[in-house]
């Protein structure tokens, strides 16, 4: 590879990692048409995606754990069962019509996105107990890691705008996404082959680069954004994956 494309790879993996850290988010959906575009074979280029996933928001939940942004009595019980469930949707997809899917779960962002850029949940009197916490997140997870699993796609797009529509506040909502997502990364990554004749030297810049934005945009989200401006910025997200998936339908 030519430094030109290590350069460009570098600053857009930093970017992007550091933005969609912010919400909790994977970027493996953009690094992989990205990557593929520059050279890097579709077999090697998903792995890495979701390799780089597993780094960005590693660092994304450590600092979201320190600066107690993670609920574990609903994250855990997310992160289970999205895992569990993740191999029976990617087993699923070849007998279901996939573009359908994909239509479907486009709409269910655009609407996901209207909820984190106009709803305004109403302030709970009491918080949920335990077994409606560890309930509501065994069911989210579920969903998230079947579609995950079904559609290629991240959980996180549906685990977080569900989180905040419950009632969590949005950098919680986001915080405990990151820690989930880590796990059904590693997940995905597991289950694709090996990297080949990926790099080394690609893939360990990349990390770094990767890493660096991560830990950037986490402290930027715990430090200097509101959880308003984060549900903005999370809205425009969703829309802008969910604009992605429609051109991937109609192209």
């Amino acid at each position: 590879m030519t430094l030109t494309v290590y350069i460009v790879c570098a600053v857009s993996v930093f970017f992007f990692s550091g933005l969609l850290a912010m919400a909790g988010l994977g970027a493996a959906f953009i690094f992989v048409p990205l990557f593929y575009y520059l050279g890097v074979p579709l077999a090697e280029a998903v792995p890495a995606a979701l390799l780089l996933n597993v780094v960005s928001l590693m660092f994304a939940a450590i600092n979201y754990y320190r600066g107690g942004l993670i609920n574990w009595r609903i994250g855990l019980p997310i992160m289970i069962t999205a895992v569990l469930l993740a191999p029976l949707g990617a087993h699923t997809t070849p007998f279901v019509d996939k573009r359908l899917f994909l239509g479907m779960f486009s709409a269910f962002l655009v609407f996901a996105g209207c909820i984190m850029l106009f709803y305004k949940p109403k302030p709970r009197l009491q918080p949920l107990s335990r077994t409606i916490e560890s309930g509501a997140g065994a069911a989210v997870g579920s969903v998230a890691g079947f579609l995950g699993g079904l559609l290629g796609v991240g959980g996180g797009n549906f685990i977080v705008p569900v989180l905040n529509w419950i009632g969590m506040d949005a950098k919680v909502a986001a915080g405990t996404t990151a820690m989930v997502v880590v796990f059904a990364s590693l997940s995905g990554f597991l289950g694709h082959v090996t990297l080949g004749g990926l790099s080394p030297v690609f893939l360990g810049v990349m990390a770094v680069m990767s890493a660096l934005g991560s830990i950037v945009g986490s402290q930027m989200m715990k430090t200097k954004i509101s959880s308003s401006q984060l549900k903005k910025i999370i809205g425009v997200l969703l829309m802008v994956i969910a604009a992605k998936m429609i051109f991937d339908i109609v192209k």
